[in-house]
């Protein structure tokens, strides 16, 4: 295959994109198939000789799309979206063509200086305070172990990276229970431990006690342990708790930890002003993270972590070997010093396709709808015999429950099965749940309220 061939299949890859978008609402939400269906209709082995594109395209046709779960589909309300706005599909088809490694400035000046751009262009439209400066990583995992391991080397005096964790103190960081399963697993690689988690309890309204965080403190010091930094949450993955962030990190200045703030999901929907309210007193926190893969439309993976001073994170993570140089040019960020991996891809170019495609005003209409329509269906099925509504609305996420543990499970599957849309679990106080999250970006208030029909009909089975 050649650039000419990939001029014509290109064309045919965008005809087939624009006839999957325009039938993806008649297809099942999930994939209807069992595990090795699709491994069994591929070679033992890859071809020894070149095979026609043609070829490649068919099977592609025939095997791939009825084998996949449709993250796009405008009825999939299971998990937080991975969204994919047109405009930002084309940005992805151009940086895919250029292929740049944007590890450095000079590797790739565009990328670099974009990036710094598009992160500027976000921290003002989620109104956060102009001191933030920010990069850009694959997902908030890898932005939430970035500051976990900041926090493990400011708490160490910057000796962890050079001497090892032996023999230092035993490490601990402060968080509920309602925070994301990515702060469990970057405790384990940073060497802090699992068990070093303490959860602190929460409040009716899911934050945590500022009381019970300070009383935490004073015990673990007393005990010689080493706090090393909060986690607080907002928006958490399960029901969509929030933590009232202001006196918490009161707290955390007045013990000098650093605070780390997980707004994955939410942080898109701060690009509303009468939302902020959620996350007041987050221009005291030291890192904020947000996806706006998630519910701004960028395409996966796209997520954006805020530092309010990157010097702590940049010492923690850079590393320059001589080959890695910049002789020119020694003032320009290398964001490859800001996070994990060496390799970076140019994903700022989906972010400035996205905001000037769509506006912010364009975004905020679609946020603003998909909480609305999640109330109005809120409201149906508490309307209906057997429902109960467990948590309500937080934005766009609520969870219910139907008569008991055991028919609610029955009933999900149900649902996943019948393949009109597509819902997941959760356990809440102890009872086994369904989500439901409005965040698909073309989706319709017809396409929410579908939830409430399938609802009707199968929980009469």
């Amino acid at each position: 295959m050649n650039h000419d061939d990939l001029n014509h299949w290109s064309k045919r890859a965008a005809d087939w994109t624009r006839d999957y978008y325009r039938t993806l609402r008649d297809r099942p939400v999930r994939a209807r198939t069992a595990p090795g269906d699709i491994a069994r209709q591929l070679p033992k082995s890859a071809p020894e000789q070149p095979e026609p594109m043609k070829d490649i395209f068919a099977d592609f046709e025939a095997i791939v799309p009825d084998g996949m779960t449709h993250w796009q589909h405008p009825r999939f309300f299971a998990y937080f979206p991975a969204n994919a706005a047109p405009a930002s599909i084309l940005a992805e088809q151009l940086t895919a063509a250029m292929a740049a490694q944007a590890m450095l400035w000079q590797t790739s000046p565009a990328a670099s200086e974009i990036e710094g751009v598009m992160v500027d262009w976000l921290r003002d439209a989620l109104g956060l305070a102009t001191h933030f400066r920010g990069t850009i990583h694959d997902s908030a995992t890898t932005a939430t172990l970035c500051a976990i391991l900041t926090m493990r080397e400011r708490a160490l005096n910057w000796q962890g990276n050079e001497t090892g964790l032996s023999g230092a103190p035993r490490l601990r960081i402060y968080a509920s229970d309602q925070t994301h399963s990515s702060i469990d697993k970057s405790a384990r690689i940073a060497g802090i431990g699992q068990d070093n988690i303490c959860r602190i309890p929460t409040d009716d309204s899911l934050s945590m006690q500022p009381e019970a965080l300070n009383r935490a403190i004073n015990l673990d010091k007393s005990n010689n342990y080493l706090p090393t930094g909060i986690i607080l949450s907002i928006g958490g993955t399960s029901v969509g708790g929030s933590d009232n962030l202001a006196p918490l990190i009161k707290v955390a200045k007045h013990h000098d930890l650093y605070t780390h703030v997980d707004a994955a999901w939410a942080g898109s929907a701060m690009i509303c002003p009468e939302l902020r309210g959620l996350w007041a007193g987050v221009d005291g926190a030291d890192s904020v993270v947000f996806n706006p893969h998630k519910w701004l439309g960028a395409q996966f993976d796209c997520s954006v972590q805020f530092l309010a001073d990157p010097a702590p994170q940049v010492r923690t993570l850079s590393l320059r070997p001589d080959y890695l140089a910049t002789l020119e040019h020694n003032d320009v960020p290398n964001f490859n010093e800001w996070t994990v991996p060496l390799g970076r891809r140019f994903r700022a170019l989906k972010l400035w396709f996205l905001l000037r495609a769509y506006g912010l005003e364009g975004l905020r209409e679609r946020i603003r709808n998909h909480i609305t329509w999640a109330t109005e269906l809120r409201d149906e099925i508490a309307a209906l015999p057997g429902f109960e509504i467990i948590t309500e609305p937080r934005l766009s996420l609520f969870t219910f429950r139907f008569e008991s543990d055991a028919q609610t499970e029955a009933l999900l599957t149900r649902i996943n099965d019948d393949g009109r849309i597509y819902l997941s679990q959760t356990r809440h106080d102890g009872h086994f749940v369904i989500r439901v999250q409005v965040g698909q970006f073309d989706c319709t208030r017809d396409d929410v309220m579908t939830v409430a029909t399938v609802l009707r009909e199968l929980s009469n089975g």
